[in-house]
Formats: structure tokens, sequence, C-alpha cells
């Protein structure tokens, strides 16, 4: 007998459909050994090894195996099918061509996915949200996966979401979807409104609590408000993790799409556990000992790296000239391109990138130079220190600024006001970005980060005063036409927080003052 089911595999951030079809045929014999189950389509060692777990957990859930030669195809053949996501849909595959499914030959409208176990429990799998947004692209109405997966399943309208824990209850519904008759599991849903609910405690982490450092807040200030990539140079103990790590809390807040793509990549790279739709920017903080497979993703199967998971968050790069050079230079092709493609033999792989990265360093090996502490560097020590970092890499990121120590006034907060809330900085930068949208309506450009050099001349026109200070500025500090370009769109960030429509000589002052380490440390 033959019975067809449906599938899916994860290419990517995507998926592919995939049918499955079982057939049964007589063979002599009466043992289990006698009864070979065959695998074709292109599966790997992974959809192989499915065969003994499925014949176990059918058993073990008190269904019949047949004894029969059991062929099974996974279409289309030409494309490889990877991982334990199939051994569901071949189980209740096997079970429709049994007759355990009713007088049935397909599962109609129904997709199905998730790994069991060998007493049929149904274990989680990677990629469920794409799964079902693929299902509801190609007009599926039911699926059918795993417990775990159900909540960032449930997100996606237009398609019935039914949570199992085991075999026999994913046989269970198939039979009364199939059957038409009243079903006693109901598929699960959810609301958009409760769906997009901030995590609680956002704001856990909060720049009220940074002592000083106005300089440094400003900075980052800006640079959410424009999209800009930062580095801070600072002593040890100067506050630049603590800052870096509240970045996060003064982003605007996510649109349903952009937590949807989030996360999209996070279910891929098997992140998502219970958490279903994630709402919160990522904040992503590799150690410096990271490989370029691990920061920018790789494997034999692509998998997403750093780099992707903090799309559309923050990547935070700890002590950046302990980085392998080789791996820091990975990251030029995705901070301008905002996206990283992976090529392999048999396929080309694309993974979106849009992060604000956020680096810090000391400025030079004992980490004192320019502090009120004896630094015992030489100068050539400190040359060699911060020539770790490429040229064409420090120009891509926009806003560099010094973070002092903090003096014992300002620490121990006496006569001291108390710093701005997250909430207060994050309500001017959503104004900004507010101003941008409206600007690049149309263009397919979010924020001031991200201007081409048209947009940069019809947008960040100057006047006399403010022409001869940069270019001042570009004499004296020697910077390349690309600092240019970031001097005019961190100036133009500065004005949208301003609410003006020109740029003047402080905001182009201010910009400047964002370059001025390129001459303190790398001339």
């Amino acid at each position: 007998m033959l019975f067809l089911t449906q599938s899916a595999a994860v290419y990517g951030i995507d998926a592919l459909i995939v049918d499955i079809e079982v057939n049964l045929q007589p063979v002599k014999g009466e043992a289990d050994t006698s009864s070979p189950v065959i695998i074709v389509g292109l599966p790997d060692t992974a959809v192989r090894e499915s065969r003994e777990r499925i014949r176990a957990a059918i058993t073990n859930s008190a269904f019949f195996f047949p004894f029969h030669k059991t062929t099974i195809n996974l279409a289309p053949a030409d494309v490889r099918k990877e991982g334990a996501s199939f051994d569901l849909p071949i189980a209740l595959g096997i079970l429709g061509a049994n007759g355990d499914l009713g007088n049935f030959e397909e599962l109609e409208n129904t997709l199905s996915i998730g790994e069991l176990s060998l007493d049929g429990r149904v274990r989680p799998v990677r990629g469920a949200l794409s799964i079902a947004l693929q299902a509801r692209e190609n007009g599926i109405k039911n699926l059918i996966l795993p417990e775990e997966n159900a909540t960032e399943a449930a997100v996606v309208s237009g398609v019935d979401v039914y949570p199992v824990k085991d075999l026999r209850e994913a046989r269970d519904i198939c039979q009364s979807l199939q059957s038409g008759r009243e079903m006693q599991i109901v598929p699960l849903k959810l609301e958009k409104s409760e769906m997009m609910k901030p995590e609680e405690n956002r704001y856990r982490a909060d720049f009220a609590e940074v002592r000083g450092q106005h300089s440094t807040k400003r900075a980052l200030e800006v640079a959410s408000a424009g999209g800009h990539n930062i580095l801070l140079i600072g002593p040890p103990g100067s506050g630049k993790t603590m800052l870096a790590k509240r970045l996060p809390t003064i982003l605007p807040p996510l649109e349903f799409e952009e937590s949807l793509e989030i996360t999209k990549i996070h279910s891929v790279a098997g992140l998502t556990g219970k958490t279903g739709l994630i709402t919160n920017r990522p904040f992503k903080s590799p150690h410096h000992t990271v490989s370029q497979a691990g920061l920018i993703g790789g494997g034999s199967i692509p998998r997403p790296g750093e780099v992707s998971l903090a799309h559309l968050g923050v990547l935070f790069l700890d002590e950046l000239p302990e980085f392998d050079r080789s791996v820091l230079e990975v990251l030029r092709q995705p901070m301008e391109d905002k996206q990283v493609t992976i090529s392999r033999a048999a396929t080309s792989l694309t993974f979106p990138a849009n992060f604000t990265l956020v680096a810090s360093m000391n400025p030079c090996p004992c980490g004192y130079f320019g502090s009120t502490r004896e630094c015992k560097c030489s100068p050539l020590q400190i040359q060699r220190y911060v020539g770790k970092i490429s040229g064409p890499l420090l120009d891509r990121i926009d806003i560099h600024i010094d973070v002092p120590a903090v003096n014992f006034k300002e620490l121990r907060g006496k006569g001291v006001p108390v710093g701005e809330s997250s909430e207060t900085i994050r309500a001017r930068v959503i104004n900004a970005r507010e101003i941008q949208l409206k600007r690049f309506a149309g263009d397919g450009v979010f924020s001031n980060s991200a201007m081409s050099p048209t947009q940069i001349r019809q947008f960040c026109a100057l006047d006399e005063d403010s022409e001869n200070m940069l270019e001042r500025a570009m004499l004296r500090q020697g910077l390349s036409a690309r600092a240019h370009d970031r001097i005019l769109k961190v100036a133009r960030t500065i004005a949208d927080l301003d609410a003006s429509e020109i740029i003047t000589t402080n905001h182009i002052s201010e910009a400047i003052n964002y370059r001025s380490l390129d001459r303190t440390y790398w001339s």
C-alpha cells in the first residue's frame, strides 16, 4: 500500500516542503529482520539512522510494525535531506500505509515534523518557525510538531498548530483531521498583542546606574539613533562593558516582522527553546578566542554565526585587539553588506547580519596610556597593540570615544545628579529614528548609517562654516574618504536628535570629535 504525507527541511533560515511517500510491499518471512526499511531521496546519516528509531518508537507505542519491505521516498530527490525532523512524518506515513490512521491514502493538508525517541516521545527540532511560514506559503493548514516548538510556530497566522508529546497523540490528531470528527486537542492560538509583549525586566540593566561617563552615554545615544558602529577605548575598570551591555535598552522596540526575522535565525540555530517569539533585541558577546566559523557562521551544514545571531541587535567585541586579526577581518564584509554568504560545494546560503557593532579595548597593553596612572608601555608597544586593528576595519566604525576612569566623587555620587534612565534616552532615539524613516521612505534605508553616497550628498548638505571646519579636520587628522562620509552620517544623526533639518557647526564639531582617536592612537 502507498501512503503520502508531508514534512519540511531547513535550508539557511528558510524551509523547503518535502513530500514523503511510504510504500509497503509483502516479503517472505515473519521476523522483524526480514522486513527491511529503505530510505531514498538523498538522506544524510541522521535520516538513514532514523529507521531503527522509528521501528522502536512504533513498537513501543503499541502499534504493529508491518512485516513488509518498506520503501520511503523523500521528494524532491535531488535535494539533500538533513537532520532528525523527518522521524515523525515517516512514522505517521508507515502507520498510514498500515491502515492505523484510517482508510486513507494521504494526510491531506497536514505537515508534521519531530524527532522520535525509542519510546515514542517526540523531541524538539530546529527551524519550526521557518517551517510554519513555509507551510502557510504553500497553503498547508495543519502543522503537527513537538510541544517545545509549538509556541514559536503558533505566531504564524493561517496555520493550525497541534503540539504533541508522543507518537500516539500524533496518530490521534491525524485520525481526527482526516475523518473530520471533533477533536479533543485544539490547535494552539496566540494573540499578536500577547506575542509582542516585551520580556520581563527589560530595564534591569539601566543607564541610570552608570556613574559619570556623560560623554560616553551621549556617544552611545548617537550610535543607537543612527545605527552607527562604535569603539570604546579606556583603561580597565572604566565601565566599557557595563555601558555596552546597556545599549540594547535604548534601542527602538522591535516591530513584529523584525521579531519574526530574529526568531527564525535563533530557531534554525536551535536557540529558541520554549520562549516563542523573541521580542527584545539580541545582545551577543563572543569570547576573543572565537573562530571565523563561530563568528560569521559555517560548518559542513552551514549554521548562523554570532554576527547573524546579533541581527537587529548588538554585537559586542570586548578587548578587540585580543581577537585574532584574521577573525576581525572577516567582519568587514557583513558590516558593509548587512548579510553573510556561506558557500559550499553543493550550495550557497545567505544569513542576515544587520547588527550594531560595539567594540571595546584598552589604549595600550598595560591599559593606562593617557590615564592618571603611569603607563609602562613604549610607543612601539602601543603601536603594535593598536595596529592589530586594521585601517579598513577601523574606517567602518563610525564613532570612536574615549572612556576615562570615573573619579571618586562621581563614583560615590555625592553632589552628582543621577543620570538619565534608559527609558528617557530611548524616547529621544525613537524620535530620531522616526525622522529617518520618513526621510528614507521607499528607499529601503532605515537609518543614517546605511546612507549611500548619493543620499549623503542629498541629506548632509553643509554651510560654508561647517564645510571649512570639516576640511580642517580632514587635513589635520589625515582622515580617509570613508571617514569623511562617516562624519557626515554621524552629524546627520546628531542633527536628527536635535530635530534640526540642517547640519550646523555644532553637529559637525561633535561628529569630528568622535574621530579624534584616529589622531591620538593611529597617527
